[in-house]
């Protein structure tokens, strides 16, 4: 048996601290009574100190009755002991008063709960938001995270809290090209992923009682942030042209939007786009854009954004590699206005200090070197196949039965069902024929107008697929 007794105590000597934490389990209920203790030798050998000391320490434990040596059997914990039953005993823990996010995050938990996605190992998985790992370069990955493994030993103990240089550098270069943003280095702060850029701009910019406009359906991740902040979330409907800017309330000191609009997919057109940077300019407001999946664009070309024809500073621009790396890399950034950079960088350190700089070097050399962008046009490449792929299936085996919107970017499209059909039970037929899809209704801010059925594709063999609707169709009621 191992037995984890830590010797930190420089002042006291060690066979103390051995018999003080053995004392303790035994009487916690943690040993119980009748229970063999390892010999001298193997907890000298365990802990790495003289047999000497642990003999001391069992000898001191013998003659308070905590243990009991029996000759040519070992020693054991004595029996009857008034901790012997303590560990099968009910607790009664100890109740703190929660401050008002505590609250908030408890009812929200409850709320909430876990997503059900019904059986964990399914056939066809048509989740959405989870980026493309067949083609992703591992080799060339694992080789630069090899080689700043090896040079983080000289590396300063901490790391800039905006983020590193290098990474920020490479990113502004990157934006410029691909996503039309204008920006400088020194406005982009890298976080952890996107929920925390969130939660920045809250913590930054918004005050209990803040109007802030949201669209509707909207990401849940974003609406709990803003309710957290004790913000009035007020939605503004969506058509097939993204947010509707004649429906923005008046007084609202922010707007989130998402130029590809999630879930339904829809573009934010160029009229939109102006109308949205004229109410701002008109209300002293700001647009916190959440560039999610601009990389992914229709025929594979990224979505303009709305940063680069800001002329006035009123965009915060959130990015994230996420949906283009891994899901597991939780790495995202901010891009903010001039007037806003010094107050950013020091809410980020404030609340974090900086995000790990080893990831941070490893993606800026991914970058720098050009392997970042061809592993992009890959994934836009086959985004654009498995696109084509599941809307031929959709026609195939499903027809007029559907209506598919956000068809023509991203990495996720939307079936509209008819008004009849119950969202939940085409979910859980889907499960049982091994296809595991999301709803869209936990994303409206009241009843959704329809039921609909999320498909991401991204991650989607192009030849499984049709099974995979095939299946989808024989759960969707005719």
């Amino acid at each position: 048996m191992d037995l984890l007794i830590p010797l930190n105590e420089p002042q006291e000597p060690l066979y103390r601290q051995i018999y003080r934490s053995l004392r303790t389990r035994i009487l916690s209920g943690a040993l119980d009574g009748g229970k063999r203790v390892p010999s001298s030798r193997d907890l000298a050998d365990q802990l790495n100190v003289s047999r000497t000391v642990v003999l001391l320490a069992y000898e001191q434990l013998e003659a308070e009755g905590y243990l009991v040596g029996r000759s040519g059997s070992g020693t054991y914990v004595s029996r009857g002991l008034p901790g012997e039953k303590r560990v099968h005993a009910p607790r009664a823990w100890t109740r703190f008063e929660l401050s008002s996010f505590g609250a908030f995050a408890a009812q929200s938990a409850a709320e909430l709960g876990l997503a059900a996605c019904g059986p964990q190992e399914v056939c066809h998985d048509f989740t959405y938001g989870e980026g493309d790992l067949w083609c992703f370069p591992f080799a060339r990955w694992r080789r630069i995270l090899v080689a700043h493994a090896r040079s983080q030993a000289r590396a300063p103990r901490f790391g800039p809290a905006a983020g590193s240089d290098r990474l920020r550098e490479a990113l502004c270069a990157h934006l410029r090209r691909s996503r039309g943003v204008t920006c400088d280095p020194a406005q982009v702060l890298i976080v952890n992923g996107p929920q925390q850029a969130l939660d920045h701009v809250a913590r930054v910019l918004i005050e209990r009682g803040h109007r802030i406009a949201v669209e509707d359906p909207v990401c849940t991740g974003m609406k709990e942030v803003l309710r957290a902040a004790g913000a009035h979330v007020t939605p503004v409907p969506v058509d097939d042209e993204g947010l509707i800017p004649g429906r923005l309330p008046s007084g609202a000191r922010a707007v989130f939007v998402t130029p590809h609009q999630f879930p339904t997919g829809a573009i934010l057109s160029p009229a939109r786009r102006r109308s949205l940077l004229d109410w701002a300019a008109r209300e002293n407001a700001l647009i916190i854009e959440d560039d999610y999946d601009g990389e992914f664009g229709h025929q594979g070309q990224g979505i303009g954004c709305l940063q680069g024809l800001d002329s006035e500073g009123r965009v915060i621009y959130i990015g994230m590699f996420s949906r283009t790396i891994l899901p597991s890399l939780r790495l995202a950034y901010l891009i903010v206005p001039q007037a806003l950079i010094g107050v950013f960088s020091a809410a980020k350190r404030l609340c974090d200090c900086h995000s790990g700089s080893f990831e941070q070097e490893a993606l800026a050399e991914l970058m720098t070197s050009g392997a970042y962008e061809r592993h992009l046009r890959r994934v836009r490449r086959r985004n654009v196949a498995a696109r084509a792929v599941l809307l031929e299936a959709v026609h195939d085996h499903l027809g007029r039965r559907v209506e598919v919107t956000g068809d023509r970017a991203g990495a996720h499209l939307v079936l509209w069902l008819d008004g009849g059909i119950s969202e939940e039970a085409v979910i859980a037929a889907a499960a049982t024929r091994g296809v595991r899809v999301h709803g869209v209704a936990p994303y409206f801010a009241e009843q959704a107008p329809r039921p609909g059925i999320l498909l991401g594709y991204s991650r989607l063999r192009e030849a499984t697929i049709p099974e995979g609707i095939r299946q989808l169709a024989a759960a969707i009621p005719s």
